[in-house]
């Protein structure tokens, strides 16, 4: 998976579109329909922790962790801007190791679609349900099948913005896998100079989720399309799982 070196210093420019604040909103309304309401919260794959900010000005005691080392010193910068304390940990999904347990996980924007191979996506949970504590709540997005398919296929797009230029190509491969390479320009005076990433995101069904959440003491308590909650279709790109802890199941799981 890709250290994101290059993408860090331009990610931000590259997703103005997204709208961190609805969507952190959204995600804690759900955190609250489910019963968190407050205390640890983990943004697992926080990125430049733009929700991370989110989370922790709507209550919670934030920790967001990041494989990119290069994604979380934007994020420190952030937070030290706005005077919030979040504790920022760099560490891959399948190697999530914190100091006790939380209330509740938040991965968000097809992160867990990063682990293209089955077994880094099974241990990624596996560590989510280990420090989560009974009854608490892991909430995620994923892309589908059908976006992996019919949408990003292979494809090409292009975005021009103020401060990069970027190329994205797309090659669908088995497995509905997606191997994706960025082209960055970036203008200093009169040169452009160009940088790369290349990593790859892997569509899983909601039954395989399904029972990988379960194998791992969750029960599945939600499944919307993106930003509603209401029941995905089978063109939505992008769906959402709600999955709580069992009680039981997780003193067994420890």
């Amino acid at each position: 998976m890709s250290g994101y070196e290059n993408f860090a210093n331009v990610y931000d420019a590259l997703t103005e579109n997204v709208d961190y604040k609805q969507r952190s909103a959204y995600y804690c309304a759900l955190l609250r329909q489910y019963g968190v309401a407050d205390g640890l919260l983990l943004d697992l794959a926080c990125g430049t922790g733009s929700m991370s900010l989110y989370f922790a000005q709507c209550g919670y005691d934030v920790i967001g962790v990041d494989a990119s080392a290069a994604m979380l010193s934007q994020a420190q910068q952030k937070a030290m801007q706005a005077g919030e304390n979040i504790l920022f940990l760099c560490q891959p999904m399948q190697q999530l190791d914190l100091y006790g347990t939380v209330c509740g996980t938040v991965c968000a924007l097809d992160s867990l679609n990063h682990l293209t191979d089955e077994a880094d996506l099974r241990e990624t949970i596996r560590r989510v349900s280990l420090f989560t504590e009974p009854g608490g709540v892991f909430l995620f997005d994923v892309n589908t099948p059908y976006k992996h398919r019919a949408v990003l296929g292979n494809n090409v797009f292009v975005y021009d913005t103020p401060s990069v230029y970027c190329v994205w190509q797309n090659e669908l491969s088995a497995q509905d896998t997606v191997q994706i390479t960025l082209d960055f320009f970036e203008q200093d005076a009169d040169v452009y100079y160009r940088s790369s990433e290349q990593f790859s995101e892997r569509a899983y069904s909601v039954r395989d989720l399904t029972a990988i959440l379960e194998q791992n003491g969750f029960s599945v308590v939600g499944i919307f399309a993106e930003m509603t909650t209401q029941p995905p279709q089978e063109d939505t790109q992008r769906i959402v799982f709600a999955a709580k802890k069992d009680v039981e199941k997780g003193e067994r799981n420890r």
